[in-house]
């Protein structure tokens, strides 16, 4: 499966930009891609209206596009349970080249770091003659064969006899926690076994006695055979005990695997550490980070649909990797280090543009994307009365009604009436419900759009939105905010400005320009609003 690529329309999603990223993510999946449609923020009435009527998911929001660790190629599934052998531990770590391993417990949540280093400690200090781990373990670690195995797990304590039997005998040594390794010492084995000891470890290849062996099935002593010598046995078998036994580092530093990358770098140059484990929301290890993984990553690669402007699009996106772009907005200031396909037409919808991808490329249009792209094309040119309105939309639109059957002004009407929901959202909510900054000669513009059926009723609220807008401006540091009332039966627009804005307002529309005046026949912002902005600018 090749990577994911996201495709996604502007930070305030209307109808074309959130109807061409599905649309888009279909045709590039039919024809190979692993495309997933996105969105940058909630969806307007209108999005819902068109989604709810034809079935269709509203896509997932999209926070940002910027590196995470969870691009980079860390070392994933490197972790070790707790139960797992010091022995696996050690050579897991050797074989990775990693000084240190996370430890997890049975439900895969992190635990600690165990490091060679504990190891070593431990080797040094401690008496190593408690053993807790599981027969297998013990198996593999002194490369035993199985003679009896009456329990999974062995608890006991390590003894080695080097002395005569019947010094051993009247000693009474052997107890039921007893492991005891030893070699041809058939006296020494008969007392061990009728003492009923845990373990019996028999090295150099020695034999037990066929007598000895049915006593020890009566006493359930757990017998194992080792081609080892009984030193190398010795020193080998600590190493079977569970790393749960040793003393690792258990508070230590751990990231989460959806950290952006330049907060991890605040976090190493702070902390100095040189592994982090790494884990995701509810604690689960995924593996381990060495400092030398943060070279080699892989950017989030991504689409973007109805706009190319830097500002307009997703968090971190100079941090992805842009596999095209189709709009059919002025170009901005969108730069890439690579050649992409960029498919900028003089068309009033991005949904046409896909419309007639899906003609060239030769994919059949199913109903629900041929709905989709019907809507896109109905919101974005108001029903073709829009002066970004081109034969080519036209065509398009009605190709579509055929398509699908659908009767366009009713389904326009529809539309535009579940988006005329002024009664029931904040003044900001309004406002932002079409937004979109713009930077012109250094200075930052924004521009909203709502398409009403009422505009008197936002009219009546003139100086709250006035307000609004002067105080949004100042909190977000706009040198002009410009609100738009378009009133579709009249076909123009009402409209609003903060307070810094009126210069660049009264040379964009005339010196006698007021708040609330109807701008006649303006009713697209990028077609008549913008270049009038920016030639005032």
């Amino acid at each position: 499966m090749t990577d994911k690529i996201y495709v996604f329309g502007h930070k305030n999603p209307d109808t074309d930009s959130v109807a061409s990223a599905i649309s888009l993510s279909y045709l590039q999946n039919v024809l190979g891609l692993n495309t997933e449609p996105r969105i940058l923020s909630n969806i307007n009435e209108e999005t819902k209206y068109v989604l709810k009527k034809f079935k269709i998911k509203v896509p997932e929001i999209l926070d940002d596009v910027k590196l995470q660790l969870k691009d980079v190629n860390y070392h994933r599934g490197f972790y070790i349970n707790n139960n797992e052998s010091v022995y696996n531990a050690f050579f897991k770590m050797k074989e990775n080249d990693m000084s240190t391993i996370p430890v997890i417990n049975d439900n895969g949540k992190f635990l600690g770091n165990f490091a060679m280093k504990d190891i070593a400690k431990t080797e040094i200090m401690g008496d190593n003659k408690d053993l807790i781990t599981k027969y297998d373990h013990i198996l593999n670690v002194i490369e035993g064969k199985e003679i009896l195995k009456f329990d999974e797990e062995i608890n006991g304590v390590i003894t080695n006899i080097d002395l005569r039997s019947t010094r051993v005998h009247d000693l009474n040594v052997f107890l039921n926690n007893t492991i005891l390794i030893t070699g041809d010492r058939h006296a020494i084995i008969e007392d061990a076994i009728n003492s009923k000891i845990k373990l019996l470890i028999i090295t150099d290849n020695v034999k037990i006695k066929d007598n000895h062996l049915e006593i020890a099935k009566k006493n359930k002593v757990n017998i194992i055979y080792t081609k080892l010598e009984a030193y190398t046995t010795i020193q080998r078998i600590k190493f079977a005990n569970y790393v749960e036994n040793y003393n690792y580092i258990k508070d230590i530093m751990y990231v989460n695997e959806d950290v952006d990358i330049t907060d991890l770098n605040d976090i190493i140059n702070k902390t100095k550490h040189s592994y982090y484990p790494v884990v995701d929301n509810f604690n689960n290890c995924l593996g381990l980070l060495k400092l030398s993984d943060l070279r080699d990553y892989k950017p989030k690669k991504v689409i973007l649909v109805d706009h190319n402007e830097l500002s307009q699009s997703a968090y971190g996106l100079n941090e992805a990797e842009i596999i095209g772009v189709f709009d059919h907005h002025k170009l901005g200031t969108l730069g890439t280090m690579e050649p992409i396909n960029f498919r900028n037409m003089i068309v009033g919808s991005t949904c046409t543009i896909v419309y007639e991808m899906f003609k060239e490329n030769n994919v059949k249009i199913p109903e629900h994307i041929g709905s989709l792209l019907l809507s896109g094309i109905i919101s974005d040119t108001l029903l073709l009365k829009s002066p970004t309105t081109t034969k080519t939309d036209i065509k398009a639109l009605n190709e579509l009604a055929k398509l699908t059957g659908i009767d366009a002004e009713k389904l326009a009407i529809g539309m535009f009436k579940a988006n005329d929901a002024t009664n029931s959202k904040t003044i900001k909510e309004i406002v932002y419900t079409d937004f979109k900054s713009f930077n012109i000669e250094n200075k930052t513009v924004g521009v909203g759009v709502i398409t009403t059926l009422n505009s008197k009723a936002i009219l009546k609220q003139k100086n709250s939105y006035i307000r609004f807008l002067n105080k949004e401006s100042e909190q977000e540091k706009y040198d002009a905010m410009i609100f738009l009332i378009t009133d579709i039966f009249k076909n123009g627009s009402y409209i609003l400005f903060s307070e810094k804005a009126k210069e660049i307002v009264k040379e964009a529309f005339g010196e006698n320009i007021e708040e609330g005046d109807f701008l006649e026949d303006i009713v697209s912002r990028k077609k008549q609003v913008m270049p009038k902005i920016i030639s005032a600018i």
